[in-house]
């Protein structure tokens, strides 16, 4: 059994990778795809251009304006003096932000009263908007503190610690979910199109009239792709290190045995996407129409528990879901098998489910 097993493997081998354009799909789409989510992909403001309007001109309010300066989230491109000004450059897009020091900021603060600085944001994008004006709330609390210094007025003043990701960056989030998206795509995809081009070009029927029975052939075409699967996740996983410098706070063991878990998810999605297919064109549109809706209700972006609650407990077949959480924890917290291990059993039962049906409706058209 093992020896037509393994003549199998090496047939798909070499039939996958003598092709040269199989061999660029190989290697190509991946690491563009962990580049531009890497570098383009990012949420962190850096140099966001911000107008300055000083109703005061005190020496206070040029010391908050140096606070701004001296920040490397804002850079001060406008001073308007003026409320149409403002409007003009919010409207025309020139900045993302304008600061107003309203009349009277330092008398208040010579009162000991609150002044008032007014920030006003351009919501067109809102999650742009929500950072940015976190981080104008920031600055602006920052130089209040550094008037008032001492305990709070109820004696408590909150002190945020920021864990796993101490930095906030937004590429620590988005790296290990692309490190998914590249292996779901490649492995469906191949396995999808292996087993159908057998079928297009007319050698699927001089494989069924060998002695090779159904699980050895289906044994023989799934996993050469465990191991391109397995080849892809150590490369996107080398590059997350090195270029973009992610923490792998985690166990190598723990990730190795994670993503053949959830394999079994993609290998068993592919054979059953093969056996509803008879091109490899069809093949290939039925795995981005599989891969799309699992992609968006993932997490990867979007917040699940944000989601209508039908939809979040459609989440709960989703493997991308679990994986992505299994990646994030061992990537960022450093989690084991044991506080992962909600997710390895979900994500088993799914890839056995997956993979036996996908197996059996394989063996039924063979036969």
């Amino acid at each position: 059994m093992w020896e037509r097993i393994l003549v199998i493997i090496r047939k798909e081998f070499r039939q996958t990778l003598r092709e040269k354009r199989m061999r660029i799909f190989l290697l190509v789409p991946p690491v563009t795809q962990l580049m531009l989510f890497g570098f383009a992909v990012n949420l962190d403001i850096i140099n966001s251009p911000i107008a300055w309007m000083d109703m005061d001109r005190t020496t206070e309010s040029r010391e908050l304006l140096s606070q701004f300066q001296g920040s490397n989230q804002f850079i001060v491109k406008y001073m308007p003096e003026s409320d149409m000004e403002v409007r003009t450059l919010l409207d025309h897009g020139d900045v993302q932000a304008v600061v107003k020091v309203l009349p009277g900021f330092a008398r208040e603060i010579h009162k000991g009263h609150t002044a008032s600085v007014q920030v006003l944001v351009d919501g067109a994008n809102s999650n742009t908007a929500a950072i940015l004006m976190g981080y104008c709330t920031q600055v602006i609390q920052a130089y209040g503190q550094k008037l008032r210094p001492g305990p709070a007025p109820l004696g408590a003043i909150g002190v945020p610690r920021v864990w796993f990701n101490p930095d906030l960056l937004s590429r620590n989030f988005f790296v290990p979910g692309v490190i998914m998206n590249i292996i779901t795509m490649m492995t469906l995809i191949l396995t999808a199109m292996a087993i159908v081009r057998e079928r297009e070009i007319g050698t699927m029927e001089q494989l069924m009239v060998t002695p090779i029975r159904p699980i050895e052939l289906m044994l023989g075409k799934t996993l050469p792709f465990v191991c391109i699967g397995a080849v892809q996740m150590t490369l996107v996983t080398t590059a997350a290190l090195l270029v973009f410098h992610i923490p792998f706070r985690g166990h190598i063991s723990t990730l190795v045995f994670a993503t053949l878990i959830y394999l079994m998810t993609t290998l068993g999605s592919g054979l059953f996407l093969s056996t509803i297919s008879q091109t490899q064109q069809q093949a290939l549109m039925s795995s981005f129409f599989f891969f799309t809706p699992a992609f968006m209700l993932s997490g990867f972006s979007f917040p699940i528990r944000n989601m209508p609650l039908p939809v979040q407990y459609l989440t709960l077949l989703n493997p991308m879901r679990y994986f992505i959480e299994i990646l994030r924890g061992i990537f960022l917290k450093g989690l084991g098998v044991e506080a992962l291990a909600p997710q390895l059993l979900a994500l088993f039962a799914i890839g056995c489910v997956v993979l036996f049906g996908s197996a059996m409706r394989f063996h039924k058209r063979l036969d």
